[in-house]
C-alpha cells in the first residue's frame, strides 16, 4: 500500500499517485471527446469551455446549447460540492464513484442507441449531468490533493508552465499531461464519429476503474 501524499506534495513522474492522474487525464480525454462531439458542443470535463459556449449560445451563434452547457456546469459544481462529503479527498472513492457514473451513463446510450443520444431531450441531458457529476466528484478529489501540473481535467496553466519555464524539472510531466490528454480525445473521437459513443463510455469506465483498483490511498 502506497503511502499517501500531502496536500501539495509533489510526486515524481513515476509515482503512483501521478501514474494515477496521467491515466485519469486520458479519460478527462475521452470524455470531453464524447461530450462535445456527441452530446451537441457541450464539455463535461472542461468547465472553462462550457462558459464559453454559453457565451456563444447567448450571441445566437448556431450549434451550441446554452441549455446543455449549463446543465454540465449545475452537474459539476454539485459533484465538485458532494466530493468533499464522499470522498474526504481521498481518490480511490471518487474513482469508483466516477466509474459508476461513467457505466450510467453508458447503459443509457446503449439502451436508447447513439442516435436518440445526440438529438436533445431529457436523454441528451441526462447523459451530460451523469458526465459532468463525475468529473466534478473527481476534479475537486484531484484538486485537493495539490499535485503541480496534473488536474486531470484543463491543461491551460500546465501549457503555459512548459512555455515560460522551459527548463524546469516538471517539464516531462507537462509534455506528458498533454499528451495523456491527447490519448484520450482521438480514440474517443474516433469512437463517436464511427457512432460507438457507448463503447467511448465503457471505454472510460475500464480505465477509471483499473486506475482505482491499482491506487491505494
Amino acid at each position: 500500500m502506497s503511502t499517501p501524499k500531502a496536500v501539495g506534495a509533489d510526486p515524481g513522474d513515476g509515482d503512483p499517485l501521478a501514474l494515477a492522474l496521467f491515466g485519469l487525464t486520458v479519460v478527462s480525454g475521452l470524455i470531453d471527446a464524447v461530450s462535445y462531439l456527441g452530446l451537441g458542443h457541450v464539455f463535461a470535463a472542461n468547465m472553462t469551455g462550457n462558459v464559453v459556449v454559453i457565451g456563444f449560445g447567448l450571441a445566437g451563434a448556431p450549434g451550441f446549447s446554452v441549455l446543455g452547457s449549463t446543465t454540465a456546469l449545475a452537474a459539476f459544481l454539485l459533484g465538485a460540492a458532494l466530493a468533499g462529503r464522499l470522498t474526504a479527498g481521498r481518490l480511490r472513492p471518487a474513482l469508483v464513484a466516477e466509474g459508476v457514473l461513467h457505466l450510467a451513463a453508458a447503459a443509457v446510450v446503449f439502451g436508447v442507441g447513439t442516435g436518440a443520444v445526440g438529438t436533445g431531450g431529457a436523454v441528451q441531458y441526462g447523459v451530460i449531468g451523469l458526465l459532468a457529476l463525475a468529473m466534478g466528484l473527481r476534479n475537486a478529489t484531484v484538486r485537493s490533493l495539490g499535485v503541480p501540473d496534473l488536474t486531470t481535467t484543463v491543461l491551460t496553466m500546465t501549457l503555459t508552465g512548459l512555455a515560460a519555464e522551459p527548463r524546469s524539472p516538471r517539464r516531462r510531466r507537462r509534455v506528458l499531461a498533454a499528451l495523456t490528454m491527447l490519448a484520450g480525445v482521438v480514440p474517443g473521437a474516433v469512437l463517436v464519429l464511427h457512432r460507438q459513443t457507448g463503447w467511448a463510455l465503457v471505454a472510460a469506465a475500464a480505465l477509471t476503474g483499473a486506475t482505482a483498483a491499482l491506487h491505494r490511498d
